[in-house]
């Protein structure tokens, strides 16, 4: 077998298996003639799906008829899931009040991987012609929101993260630089990034916290360059960072 046609069929196994998982979550439960019949499979097909589901955790047997239901594998994931769509829920009211008071673009991000996500955004009245950032990964090294991310990250796990950045722009900061800066974002609950991922482009941010106080997303301003100058930003700094405690408490922490 070819590795294209190895790949080809991993990826049409992996269809199936969402297939699968997504006709027990209408139906609640499902055996496996049923299941077979509506992806369109042998029965041997399904009962090798559900099996390799069922080893997860992702499914179990419901009763001893042979019906299937959706297994508690799942919770863990869709925690994760939940807690991204609980930031973006409780922030939405918060971050559209200070997009209008700010007159700038908000966003809120959190952490993938090696990258800040994010995962909503509000316009202010005069950026009506601004990028579109949701779903739009960006770098952590040089952007505030990825800075407030990696302030708060474990020491080890914030340098593995800063393995191999580079700078793109003139502005982006050096790696020593970049470190004193995580401390005082840290120290002082905010960051900045002045034109350091985009000539052009400034921004603040803030840590949005869950009810156990860990930092989860943060919420930034941003604007041209222009707009946001020193004297602008420095004006910023205080209500963004009662917008972010304000999300906080409604996501349960009610520290300092």
């Amino acid at each position: 077998m070819s590795n294209s046609t190895a790949r080809d069929g991993g990826v049409q196994s992996v269809d199936r298996a969402i297939s699968v998982l997504e006709i027990l979550a209408r139906r609640g439960e499902a055996g496996v003639s049923e299941v077979a019949a509506e992806i369109e499979v042998h029965k041997s097909t399904a009962f090798r799906l559900l099996g390799a589901l069922e080893g997860r955790g992702l499914v179990e047997q419901a009763t001893d008829r042979g019906k299937y239901r959706l297994g508690f594998g799942l919770i863990p994931l869709a925690g994760a899931v939940a807690d991204r769509l609980d930031v973006t829920r409780q922030g939405r009211p918060v971050c559209e009040r200070m997009a209008e008071e700010m007159g700038e673009t908000i966003n809120v991000a959190v952490l993938q991987e090696r990258w800040a996500v994010n995962v909503d955004q509000a316009r202010g009245p005069s950026t009506v012609s601004t990028h579109n950032w949701i779903g739009r990964l960006t770098p952590l090294h040089c952007t505030s929101s990825g800075k407030v991310l990696l302030a708060h990250l474990p020491p080890d796990d914030r340098a593995g993260l800063l393995t191999g950045t580079e700078p793109l722009t003139p502005h982006t900061l050096s790696p020593t630089d970049l470190d004193a800066e995580l401390d005082r974002c840290r120290a002082e609950g905010w960051a900045q990034a002045v034109e350091e991922y985009e000539i052009g482009l400034n921004a603040l941010a803030a840590p949005v916290r869950d009810r156990a106080g860990e930092v989860v997303a943060a919420v930034s301003v941003s604007g041209p360059a222009y707009r946001l100058d020193a004297a602008r930003r420095a004006d910023l700094v205080a209500p963004l960072v009662a917008g972010a405690a304000e999300i906080s408490h409604r996501m349960g922490w009610f520290g300092p």
